[in-house]
């Protein structure tokens, strides 16, 4: 067995944890910006968004368009700094950017000059922690995220679903507590689509990570998480988190035409329907 595979043995899928043992904790963060120049007025973002991570937890978040989602991973990240309120990673204040958070853009965001090895190491290179185990690890991971034999392709040579496996093995390979995804999807087309939230439900069972996952498919939304949180439109602030139950895998399509899950999609579009609704009275 790989060092690699050690790792991820010794790291892997866990039972929920309890309440006092929440690995990402939001409180009422709000987060204003400064409009374009000569505008009188800023933008809230967000206005007081809480919302608490249990380690290993998938959480996927649903809202209106330009409702905040984004930033507020922004701020998990530290990326963001908020105006007011704080975000906690592991009982400390996210003050800047930390090994233990990863993100993984809906752009892709790799380096177009940079093969897919070269790409799967950067993090690593940025981090510093280039050793003896380096070239085993980014291997692992390329072969975990099934791309295998493309090591030496550039990202022009890939297809779109192929370029967003390789941003995952590149945050997977500096090996975070947290995956930060921030619609990896929306730039693929439906069948990609549906691959890619199997093939990343496959991975998170495999490692164990805890992830924040920011989609505009409830049907993603759904498939893919513990929990569902429920944003409102702009400012943008957790209207609601919807636990879900449903038995895992949910590769299987006929799942989306049981009463359960019928019923649990139409309460999440209800309240969306709802928070549209207060956008289009603005």
């Amino acid at each position: 067995m790989s060092r690699a595979s050690q790792r991820l043995g010794a790291n892997g899928p866990s039972a929920p944890k309890g309440p006092d043992e929440f690995i990402i904790e939001a409180h009422s963060v709000s987060v204003e910006y400064e409009r374009a120049r000569g505008a009188a007025t800023t933008l809230l973002a967000l206005k007081d968004f809480s919302l608490d991570v249990r380690k290993g937890e998938f959480v996927t978040i649903v809202g209106p368009s330009g409702c905040g989602k984004s930033t507020f991973l922004n701020v998990v990240a530290g990326l963001q700094a908020p105006t007011s309120g704080e975000v906690l990673v592991n009982g400390t204040t996210v003050t800047a950017p930390g090994r233990e958070r990863a993100m993984v853009f809906q752009d892709y965001g790799l380096m177009p000059w940079r093969t897919v090895e070269q790409n799967v190491r950067l993090g690593l290179e940025l981090q510093g922690r280039i050793d003896g185990e380096t070239d085993e690890r980014v291997r692992y991971y390329i072969n975990l995220v099934g791309l295998r034999d493309f090591e030496q392709a550039y990202p022009r040579e890939l297809s779109g679903g192929m370029c967003q496996r390789a941003g995952l093995a590149r945050a997977l390979a500096v090996e975070p507590q947290i995956l930060l995804m921030d619609e990896p999807f929306a730039a693929v087309d439906l069948i990609t689509r549906e691959l890619m939230q199997d093939e990343i439900a496959r991975i998170i069972s495999a490692t164990g990570k805890t992830v924040v996952f920011v989609t505009h498919s409830v049907d993603e939304a759904i498939i893919l998480g513990d929990r569902l949180a429920v944003t409102s439109a702009l400012p943008g602030h957790v209207r609601g988190v919807v636990p879900i139950s449903l038995p895992r895998p949910r590769s299987d399509k006929r799942l989306r035409s049981t009463r359960e899950y019928l019923a649990l999609r139409e309460h999440v579009f209800e309240q969306l329907s709802e928070e549209v609704g207060k956008m289009q009275r603005r």
